[in-house]
């Protein structure tokens, strides 16, 4: 069975943390159409949505990628790079505390969900303005016990290492070269460039064999097509004004039944 952890839009959305978007209105209500469209389609791809309670009190917490790493047997529990978020992983932990081991990057470490990469038993972790060594240090010495092996990936210029390249096919990877060095992820990747003029167009979520992608990025959805990957669309307009994405918005992971 394949889970989808997901919480609700915060009224207090409009609040949200901002690094490289200037500040727009979000319209609540459109956010949560929008929100609840996307989970409509994490079910049609065959997850059990589990939906948390909104927190009208965290801006962000709709974007619960950020608060934890799932792997095999064991939750990573970050501590997300900007501080007043950090009270968003306690509800987290005791959700995922029911499928997993639960583990906790400390202080001084920071991380988030969305600079973690995973492709097969690697994971590719940005060191970016979020994400700093001292805990991708720690996640190291958590994971490399579970076979796990963990790059340091550089990130310039974007909010995360999702935010500049993300899974599109098992070994198919959707990157903005501005924002991440392809070589970075070794050789035996494929690549499909972004469409230059859509910066913010390499996220993109595959679940199982199947791929969500924003409504925003018409061209680069093209090339994603002329490259034989079909892809559901989704509109997630408002969130991405909060510098959210694809992504950010859910936790998915499987568990035997």
């Amino acid at each position: 069975m394949r889970i989808a952890i997901t919480r609700g839009v915060s009224p207090s959305i409009g609040r949200c943390e901002l690094t490289h978007l200037s500040r727009q209105d979000i319209d609540v209500n459109r956010a949560r159409f929008q929100h609840a469209q996307y989970e409509d389609l994490l079910i049609d791809f065959g997850c059990q949505v589990r939906r948390l309670p909104e927190e009208p009190d965290q801006p962000d917490s709709v974007f619960v990628e950020d608060t934890a790493i799932v792997l095999d047997n064991t939750a990573v529990i970050t501590r997300p790079g900007a501080s007043r978020r950090r009270n968003e992983t306690e509800s987290i932990a005791e959700v995922l505390k029911e499928y997993r081991t639960i583990v906790q990057i400390t202080d001084p470490g920071t991380l988030d969900g969305g600079d973690v990469l995973r492709i097969g038993r690697t994971l590719y972790v940005g060191n970016s303005v979020r994400s700093n060594i001292p805990g991708i240090k720690q996640l190291m010495e958590i994971v490399a016990p579970l076979g796990y092996d963990v790059v340091v990936v550089e990130v310039k210029g974007c909010l995360h290492l999702k935010s500049a390249a993300s899974l599109v096919g098992e070994q198919t990877l959707l990157i903005n070269r501005s924002w991440v060095d392809a070589d970075s992820f070794g050789g035996s990747r494929e690549f499909i460039d972004i469409d230059p003029g859509e910066p913010y167009a390499a996220n993109a979520l595959l679940v199982g064999d199947e791929l969500i992608y924003p409504q925003s990025f018409p061209r680069t959805h093209l090339r994603l097509e002329n490259n034989g990957i079909g892809v559901r669309v989704a509109d997630v307009s408002e969130l991405q004004k909060a510098e959210g994405a694809l992504t950010c918005c859910s936790l998915i992971f499987d568990i035997s039944v």
